[in-house]
């Protein structure tokens, strides 16, 4: 415990308050609630207690931890417009060389690691293969998975709605490069 208490404050690891909004990978965008002092394995550890937005799942993360499980600030309404090059980009070709399983390993590593950048791939290339052909069950799961990460972190770093952001991820297929 004193180790890690002592790595926290060597490190320049970002503090959230409780009504802070911060994005937890895989899960998407979720409000911290509390920080409570729990004691496991007999030792006393400090938690954010975290509210998921989307279906109020509530999940306590070690304030040591948050790096590694890469809790993360939401993107700022500048980067929101990064978000829709990469959506943007054409990348067609490269993904019918792949079978819908090695997809599907390399999407979910790609959900997993919290970036926003990376989510929006995952969606672009699964919105892509969609319009051509029929996406597998996994698949499927995955680009819901991807849309409502995505929907949920842009509206909020947008400051507008979820649907409104829905109809401009939409219109940037629509739109010549």
């Amino acid at each position: 415990m004193q180790k890690k208490t002592a790595d926290i404050k060597d490190k320049k690891i970002r503090k959230f308050k409780v009504g802070d909004l911060a994005v937890y990978p895989a899960h998407g965008v979720g409000r911290i609630e509390a920080i409570e002092s729990r004691v496991v394995n007999d030792e006393k550890h400090d938690f954010y207690i975290m509210k998921v937005l989307e279906n109020d799942m509530v999940i306590m993360i070690p304030i040591w931890n948050i790096e590694s499980v890469r809790l993360r600030d939401i993107i700022s309404k500048q980067e929101v417009a990064k978000v829709y090059d990469i959506i943007r980009q054409d990348q067609e070709s490269l993904i019918n060389n792949q079978t819908w399983n090695r997809r599907y390993r390399e999407y979910m590593d790609k959900i997993k690691t919290g970036s926003i950048y990376d989510v929006a791939e995952v969606f672009r290339d699964l919105y892509f293969i969609k319009v051509t052909k029929d996406l597998s069950f996994g698949e499927r799961k995955l680009f819901d998975t991807a849309t409502s990460l995505l929907v949920s972190e842009l509206s909020i770093a947008a400051n507008t709605n979820e649907e409104t952001i829905m109809s401009k991820i939409e219109s940037l297929f629509d739109e010549p490069e």
